[in-house]
């Protein structure tokens, strides 16, 4: 018959926990001590943004400041961990060696995620963009509005949020809209031939005008003039820039533009040109 008293169910679970409390007590205290650093480096990490941000809103560190903390916090851990082993007699070199080789291991089967990492550690050292920033890179456009370890979120023009992988658009040839100080405004217009000559000239004068009186276009390097003879038009060319770089301002900006084109063409007896083809008949000697 099978003995199971108090005693001797008890009593080989007190004799473990003497024999081993050495040990039981380290591991309590070293998660007591992982507890106590962590709490104090969010504490640090919460207040140290709050002052970036103050000071410098777009700071670099500012942006990597959170990569940095995970990464103190992995190295505090393991050291915690190899000075609790040495203690108690463990051969950490071994263990040390055992993990290079398991990380080497890791490394290859891991190497898309490890290159996100280092890829989000070269896009936020570099500036290239931060969030808030509208970018543009292969044919993908919109506002960022996560910059992750391992991937950037970007919210699209048609509100879809597109997640690329840091190592794909670290690659890439990307075009941060939001760090220009003007966009171009190029725009064409074309007139009829049959215009008259004081009306060409005048068609041309209205660009600058409507140009000129405009808060919303840079005077600098602005041009008007006629620019080529079409097929079926005379092209008269406006150039300049406008201060709003965003995307959907500028549109308006051109928009209004273009809409004082029309408007002032149309006061002014200026017609349009349109696609057309002129057939022209030549009478031969035998007809009458």
């Amino acid at each position: 018959m099978i003995d199971i008293s108090l005693e001797n169910v008890v009593k080989p679970i007190f004799m473990f926990f003497v024999k081993h409390a050495p040990f039981i007590f380290g591991v309590i205290i070293n998660l007591i001590l992982i507890m106590i650093i962590n709490k104090v480096i969010n504490i640090f990490e919460a207040k140290l943004t709050s002052k970036l941000k103050e000071k410098h809103s777009d700071s670099t560190l500012l942006n990597i400041l959170p990569l940095l903390v995970k990464v103190l916090k992995a190295v505090i851990i393991f050291m915690l961990l190899v000075g609790f082993l040495e203690s108690f007699g463990y051969n950490v070199s071994s263990i040390i060696a055992g993990f290079g080789i398991t990380g080497l291991a890791v490394g290859f089967a891991a190497k898309e995620a490890i290159g996100n990492v280092f890829g989000s550690i070269g896009l936020l050292g570099d500036r290239v963009y931060k969030i808030g920033d509208y970018i543009k890179f292969n044919d993908i456009e919109g506002y960022v509005e996560k910059i992750n370890l391992r991937s950037t979120s970007i919210r699209t023009l048609d509100n879809f949020l597109v997640n690329v992988a840091n190592n794909k658009i670290a690659n890439e040839e990307i075009t941060n809209v939001s760090m220009c100080k003007k966009r171009k405004i190029d725009i064409t217009v074309g007139i009829e031939y049959g215009t008259p000559n004081e009306k060409i000239d005048r068609a041309v004068e209205i660009l600058k005008e409507i140009a000129t009186k405009s808060e919303k276009i840079i005077g600098s390097g602005m041009f008007t003039t006629i620019d080529e003879l079409d097929a079926s038009s005379i092209n008269i060319r406006f150039f300049g820039y406008t201060s709003e770089t965003t995307w959907a301002k500028y549109k308006v900006v051109k928009g209004s533009f273009i809409r004082e084109i029309v408007h002032r063409y149309r006061e002014e007896g200026i017609n349009f040109a349109f696609p057309s083809t002129s057939v022209y008949i030549e009478k031969t000697g035998n007809e009458q």
